[in-house]
């Protein structure tokens, strides 16, 4: 058999270009390819880096407990635990014309919700795309855009026709800012940090509702701001407005959050606010944040490491890391780079376009898990496609299965956040049900199923009682309802202060 002579380099011609040059061996059989053998050694190794067991689980569910209780009793603590002043469940009976918008991580959704009671509700709305640019861009900038978005919406919906808005008529608004926020009243929040890739300078530490009300003043718009709430608090209420049996709402997307409805009298560090001890309040957990800086109890391989390291907040966001899509595929692509510097995989090739960081979407590894091909053809399309990179058979088996395990663990670690808010609130026996949102719940295959399995290997059989349903449309709907309580609140003089 001749010397393989396979290797990359480069040449640069007389011309001065730079020519890349890939040598192989000339014999099919000798392309530096993985085999099957080889691939099966590594991925038990991933196995065991990888895979969640339910004792372990267990004690991730008793420090999140304690983490919780912790957030409840005292301010400024890793999980802060917010107190949202959104005052008990809607009743069903709110109606009217509301706006919301909602600065998400991608997209900014500006939506007229017209409720009609009995959680019955209209909804007419329009996306507008933030460039990265904008993300970093001076804060005040960024609410500008959102009230120049929130003209654009007004002036195509006014009009004298159904549905429509009535020249001059003043709206309120409820504005769903879904990043971690102190909030001293519903009409108020300071930012505490950017999450999600954004940076936007000048902003965390400042009240942003008041940042938005200038800009609204700017464009001179007859819209109120009624509540700053948390996709996630919007969650629960829209929720619960169509099923009462939702008690907690989850958000599994690009970020990761939960909402649940607490009683007042457990929530020490408002104590002094003189709130009746027997009024419910929901709380935005933040939970992204568990296990931040001390990294004590979750899971951590190297490859977490690299991505925490790496990120524009390192240390941080430690849970969401694990588990957000928006780390997922660069975790994948980590292991990946690694088997490229040990010589297993792509030996030959030129493999740039896989070595760009977050080059490798979590939607890949949703599209992998779901081939339904015998010679996992959506997998070659991925790598040949995107990465200009030849695959055997055995390599894109080992892809796959390695995205089900960061895909599995990604699950698993958040029933763990589910069962620690079931746990604190006594909720196993009579069981409930839990409004789940965000592009991984929703687009992932199998995600529901392993937040379910990992609650029957947290609880035994009574993880059966908690069950997780799509949830309503929190941002804008959620909104919408939460200004109009907040309305009738503020009418009825209960506690408008807050």
């Amino acid at each position: 058999m001749p010397a393989s002579r396979r290797g990359s380099g480069s040449v640069i011609l007389p011309s001065g270009q730079t020519l890349a040059i890939h040598t192989r061996t000339q014999d099919e059989e000798d392309l530096p390819h993985a085999t099957k053998k080889t691939m099966a050694d590594h991925l038990r190794k991933y196995e065991s880096l990888f895979t969640l067991t339910p004792q372990r689980m267990r004690m991730i569910v008793e420090a999140f407990t304690e983490c919780l209780e912790l957030g409840l009793s005292k301010p400024n603590q890793i999980v802060p635990m917010i107190p949202t002043w959104v005052f008990g469940w809607p009743t069903g009976k709110e109606t009217g014309d509301y706006l919301a918008l909602d600065l998400g991580g991608t997209n900014l959704r500006v939506c007229l919700v017209t409720l009609q009671g009995e959680g019955k509700f209209e909804i007419t709305q329009t996306k507008y795309r933030l460039s990265e640019e904008q993300k970093q861009d001076d804060g005040q900038k960024l609410f500008d855009f959102c009230a120049e978005c929130l003209q654009t919406f007004i002036e195509s919906n006014t009009g004298d026709g159904p549905g429509q808005l009535r020249p001059g008529q003043l709206l309120p608004l409820g504005f769903t800012f879904s990043y971690p926020c102190t909030q001293e009243r519903i009409d108020h929040g300071e930012l505490i940090r950017w999450t999600k890739g954004f940076g936007a300078p000048n902003t965390e530490g400042r009240d942003v509702a008041g940042m938005f009300k200038k800009s609204l003043g700017k464009y001179q718009l007859p819209v109120e701001l009624t509540a700053l709430i948390n996709d996630t608090t919007g969650t629960l209420i829209a929720s619960h407005y169509v099923n009462p049996r939702t008690k907690i709402a989850v958000i599994f997307g690009t970020g990761c959050n939960a909402a649940y409805m607490e009683r007042v009298k457990d929530i020490p560090k408002i104590s002094h606010l003189g709130i009746a001890s027997d009024a419910e309040m929901a709380i935005n957990c933040e939970w992204g944040a568990f296990d931040s800086f001390e990294h004590e109890h979750l899971p951590r391989t190297k490859y977490d490491a690299v991505v925490d390291d790496t990120s524009n907040k390192p240390g941080e966001q430690a849970f969401e890391k694990l588990i957000s899509g928006r780390y997922l595929g660069e975790i994948f692509r980590l292991v990946i780079c690694e088997l490229i510097d040990e010589g297993v995989l792509f030996l030959g090739q030129n493999t740039y376009k896989i070595e760009k960081p977050y080059c490798f979407d979590t939607a890949f590894l949703s599209l992998m898990e779901s081939d339904p091909t015998d010679e996992l053809l959506m997998i070659i399309g991925i790598f040949t496609h995107f990465f200009a990179l030849e695959t055997t058979l055995a390599e894109r088996q080992f892809f796959r299965a390695l995205a089900k395990l960061v895909g599995r663990r990604a699950a698993r670690l958040s029933s763990c956040g589910i069962a620690a808010i079931v746990n604190k609130m006594g909720l196993l026996e009579e069981g409930c049900s839990v409004g789940a949102d965000g592009s991984l719940y929703n687009k992932y295959p199998s995600f529901a199923e392993r937040v379910h399995e990992g609650l029957v290997d947290i609880f035994g059989d009574r993880g059966r009682n908690v069950v997780t349903h799509h949830a309503e449309d929190g941002s804008g709907v959620g909104s919408a309802i939460i200004a109009a309580m907040t309305k009738a609140r503020r009418e009825a003089g209960l506690y408008p202060n807050v």
